[in-house]
């Protein structure tokens, strides 16, 4: 057993490791599935797959624990979570499903996340306390999280390692093979190691993406951004701030993930010590910019701390929570973010999470998408591993999956950003990406509620059955629809041919007339801006389900 630090010394969490004999070297040794990237991606797929009997080979060139942003879950993702650990039975993953699961057996260094929060500001002029947007978690219904990666990532390594992964940290890979009879892989230091499949789970640095040239150049991201990132210590509740004593939200901004949004970028605040007998006085705060809007400097001209220093100037109500913070470790800071793959699966291999692509994290979806991959990708590969069928055509669902995930998400953080240019279309699109999160969290935890009480397999499986991988059916096609609209109107908005209040009229007026909506919800309303779905409101709700909703979205209400 060992007591994993922190990178200053500190016990941050205690994992007991699998004790025994350390692992000898075997040359000759071919094993299932080898797993490039022992993060949250590969950390979580090493353990399903080594819990039924896969013999896994997990690598990475780092070590852990390890500072890792990508914070936040939604309930789309803890939902997927779940259902990972009923579906391949491995309780200790269901842990990660909700903020006391994680608080109790995971991290105690984790905070709370009760809403999604966003402040609209405009450099030179005060807030406007009209001009907020909430998405509140019921806490009725669950609590989200805010995760201390280094934790929860470690967690799931060490919960590999236990199900019977092999590991191997501090191994950087420098050649890859992969042919008809399996992969062989060569590390910097000569050795080799053989398996009949390879998962690339690293992140942008993916070494299958650029051993077969994957990337796609230029990417076809529609988005723009950079971002610099840390932790720091000292941040003051926004709630406590004077420019946020006249808001009305239902839920303190402190509960939750905070967004403060301003033409050309967006700014995030995460903290982990909001909630009773919080341990960790920390808090993630990044700062995301349009490059083109706002180059990034030359770091000999301007640190990454001198060009925030410089950004809270310009908005000093969001400098009313950094007063007394001081960040804890060297800021991060990027060129710009967005890269995307071809394709994401080959003979013998696959990209999964940010090996495969990455947009922005603006809604917190890089975790929605990890666990979405693991879910479909897990079962394939035990299957695989039975059978001897590693074909490529076995796996290409992924990629179209992958392929959909990303393009869902770009259309939503291209307009968004489109959108902070003014507020009413800001407002309209923030509909738009409610749309996307709550409709299908509903279908995939109708998915899971069945799949408990009948335990078919099959039911899972169906979701895989759609027109519009990354989004789920029924509502899949609904929601592309809306998402298509919404970007071409900002597409509009941006080449200067249409006006940003039509473009929200427009966008609203959709809303209102789109019928896979609960009309409850009032999405299509301006002045609905804090939704917050309340035990009344979901009764309103599920009587709209079972009375009014079109057929193939009542199904999810019965």
């Amino acid at each position: 057993m060992g007591i994993q630090k922190s990178a200053d010394g500190g016990a941050e969490a205690i994992h007991q490791l699998p004790e025994g004999r350390p692992m000898k070297k075997n040359p000759h040794k071919r094993h299932d599935v080898a797993i490039l990237g022992a993060g949250m991606a590969g950390g979580l797929l090493a353990t399903v797959l080594a819990r039924h009997g896969v013999d896994v080979l997990l690598i990475d060139a780092g070590t852990h624990p390890r500072f890792a942003v990508g914070e936040s879950t939604i309930p789309y993702t803890s939902a997927m979570t779940r259902i990972i650990g009923e579906r391949y039975d491995v309780p200790e993953i269901v842990h990660l499903a909700s903020f006391r699961g994680i608080q109790d057996h995971v991290s105690p260094m984790s905070g709370r996340k009760q809403n999604f929060g966003f402040v609209y500001h405009r450099e030179g002029r005060p807030q406007n306390p009209d001009e907020v947007n909430q998405l509140v978690v019921p806490e009725w219904q669950r609590t989200e999280s805010h995760l201390f990666r280094q934790d929860t990532d470690a967690y799931l390594f060490h919960l590999a390692v236990r199900h019977g992964a092999t590991p191997l940290l501090g191994t950087r890979i420098a050649d890859i093979e992969t042919g008809p009879d399996g992969v062989l892989l060569r590390s910097d230091r000569g050795e080799e190691y053989h398996a009949e499949y390879l998962v690339d789970g690293g992140g942008h640095r993916s070494p299958v993406a650029e051993k077969f040239g994957l990337r796609e150049e230029p990417t076809r991201a529609r988005h723009h951004s950079r971002t610099l990132f840390t932790h720091m210590v000292g941040v003051t509740p926004y709630d406590d701030a004077p420019s946020a004593a006249a808001h009305k939200q239902p839920s303190p901004w402190h509960h939750g993930t905070l967004h403060h949004v301003f033409d050309g970028g967006w700014l995030w605040v995460i903290p982990f010590d909001n909630h009773d007998g919080a341990l960790s006085p920390l808090c993630s705060v990044g700062l995301t910019l349009d490059e083109r809007k706002f180059p990034k400097p030359d770091p000999q001209d301007r640190t990454p701390q001198q060009e925030f220093d410089d950004f809270l100037v310009r908005f000093p109500q969001i400098a009313e929570q950094f007063t007394n913070a001081r960040t804890v470790r060297p800021w991060v800071a990027t060129g710009r973010l967005q890269y995307s793959s071809t394709r994401t699966v080959g003979e013998r291999h696959c990209l999964t999470a940010h090996a495969a692509g990455f947009t922005d994290a603006l809604y917190s979806r890089g975790l929605t998408n990890t666990t979405e991959v693991v879910n479909s990708l897990a079962w394939r590969l035990i299957e695989a591993a039975k059978d001897g069928d590693w074909s490529t055509s076995r796996f290409e669902y992924i990629d179209r999956l992958q392929q959909g995930l990303y393009d869902v998400h770009d259309d939503l953080v291209y307009s968004s950003f489109v959108a902070f240019r003014h507020y009413d279309l800001w407002n309209a699109v923030t509909r738009v990406w409610e749309s996307t999160s709550i409709m299908p969290t509903m279908t995939v935890e109708r998915a899971y509620r069945r799949f408990m009480e009948h335990k078919d397999d099959q039911i899972l499986k169906d979701l895989e059955q759609t027109t519009t991988p990354g989004l789920p059916a029924p509502v899949g096609e609904d929601i592309s629809a809306l998402l298509t609209l919404t970007r071409t109107t900002c597409q509009a908005v941006e080449a200067g041919g249409l006006e940003a209040a039509e473009a929200a009229e427009l966008i609203f007026e959709q809303l209102r007339e789109s019928k896979f909506l609960p009309a409850p919800f009032t999405l299509g309303d301006p002045a609905n801006k804090c939704f917050e779905a309340t035990p009344e409101l979901l009764g309103e709700a599920l009587e709209w389900g079972r009375t009014q909703a079109p057929e193939h979205i009542a199904a999810l209400f019965r």
